[in-house]
């Protein structure tokens, strides 16, 4: 399988004494009705074959859920062929706002429309995982020009998908954390927010409410916020100081394992990032964070945005070429793994 454009920080596993609980407890939570019927409109089982595409910000591009997806794929079908690109951007909304000084006045947010069409173009994807909402209200409170704008955002972005004849998920947005930087908030009433608005967490999780309701028009929206949210009220339990997030926004390798927990469920995916169990299971995950690293970079160069500070990847052909040496070597040892059903 090579990775060409004509279609055909190894993640940390995690070590916390309590996150088979919060696994545990998000999946109970998270079994109502309207999370089940998403995972029977996704059939239960991975797509057969194919390009999925990763878009999102800085959380996306960090890209631990997405090796943690990429994993489970490895291990539990080694002969499936399917090619996950990460496509993520850090700072980018999909609404087109920018708060005032961005990065020290150095550069405004950028905006996902601005290179969509090339993406998609270069990727020819046959599904889209789309993660927004984290920047789009820019740490301000709700207020309902932003709103509309990200509204916006991503309606344009479902409509570029579906109109090129590729199949979108939309995953609600990433949980902010408010207790670990507490004392860097701002209150409701100010015109201004240098620093982000103590409660943003209600502005996310309005975002996520007007997502999830898309599904009445048919759409697939799997839920991360509330996975997140769930999990954190689950470890808080234990430990009243846990945080997936240190600055209040990206989330650790725990985290980031949470966020992979509703896709792995409607692909009827066994997570194994809290397993340390299996020597060679680890290993292979260094090879699939190692090849989703290089192709990363290499897709992000190779398509183009106006975001400064992104490493230049290697060539695509040259970077491709790496990573199917890459996958071949992770493939061929998950077929030596005896894997729980």
């Amino acid at each position: 399988m090579l990775y060409t454009n004509a279609k055909p920080t190894h993640m940390r596993w995690i070590s916390l004494t309590f996150l088979n609980l919060v696994f545990a407890s998000t999946f109970t939570c998270a079994q109502g009705p309207s999370q089940r019927s998403e995972a029977d409109a996704l059939t239960g089982q991975p797509p057969m074959e194919g390009r999925i595409l990763f878009l999102g910000d800085s959380i996306t591009y960090a890209g631990g859920y997405i090796s943690c997806i990429d994993t489970a794929l490895v291990l539990q079908h080694p002969d499936l062929h399917l090619e996950l690109i990460n496509a993520g951007l850090p700072s980018e909304t999909v609404s087109g706002l920018s708060e005032p000084g961005h990065a020290g006045g150095e550069f405004p947010r950028p905006d996902l429309h601005e290179r969509l069409t090339r993406v998609l173009e270069q990727v020819q994807p046959d599904w889209v995982i789309a993660c927004y909402g984290m920047n789009d209200g820019i740490y301000y409170p709700l207020e309902e020009s932003r709103f509309a704008r990200y509204r916006s955002g991503i309606e344009r972005l479902h409509d570029a998908v579906v109109e090129r004849g590729a199949q979108i998920i939309h995953l609600t947005p990433a949980y902010f954390d408010a207790l670990p930087i507490r004392d860097r908030l701002l209150p409701a009433g100010r015109d201004q927010y240098p620093q982000p608005f103590a409660g943003y967490d209600e502005v996310l999780d309005a975002y996520s409410q007007w997502l999830l309701a898309q599904r009445d028009r048919g759409w697939t929206v799997l839920d991360v916020h509330g996975a997140m949210k769930r999990a954190i009220e689950t470890a808080r339990k234990v430990d009243p100081a846990f945080t997936f997030a240190a600055d209040g926004v990206h989330p650790d390798a725990a985290g980031q394992a949470i966020i992979a927990a509703p896709l792995a469920e409607a692909w009827g995916l066994q997570l194994s990032c809290s397993d340390t169990s299996d020597p060679k299971s680890i290993q292979i995950a260094g090879l699939v964070a190692q090849k989703q690293e290089l192709l990363k970079h290499a897709w992000l160069s190779a398509t183009g945005h106006k975001r400064p500070g992104i490493s230049k990847g290697r060539p695509l052909i040259e970077a491709t070429e790496a990573a199917e040496k890459i996958d071949e070597q992770a493939r061929a040892m998950a077929r030596s793994v005896t894997t729980r059903p």
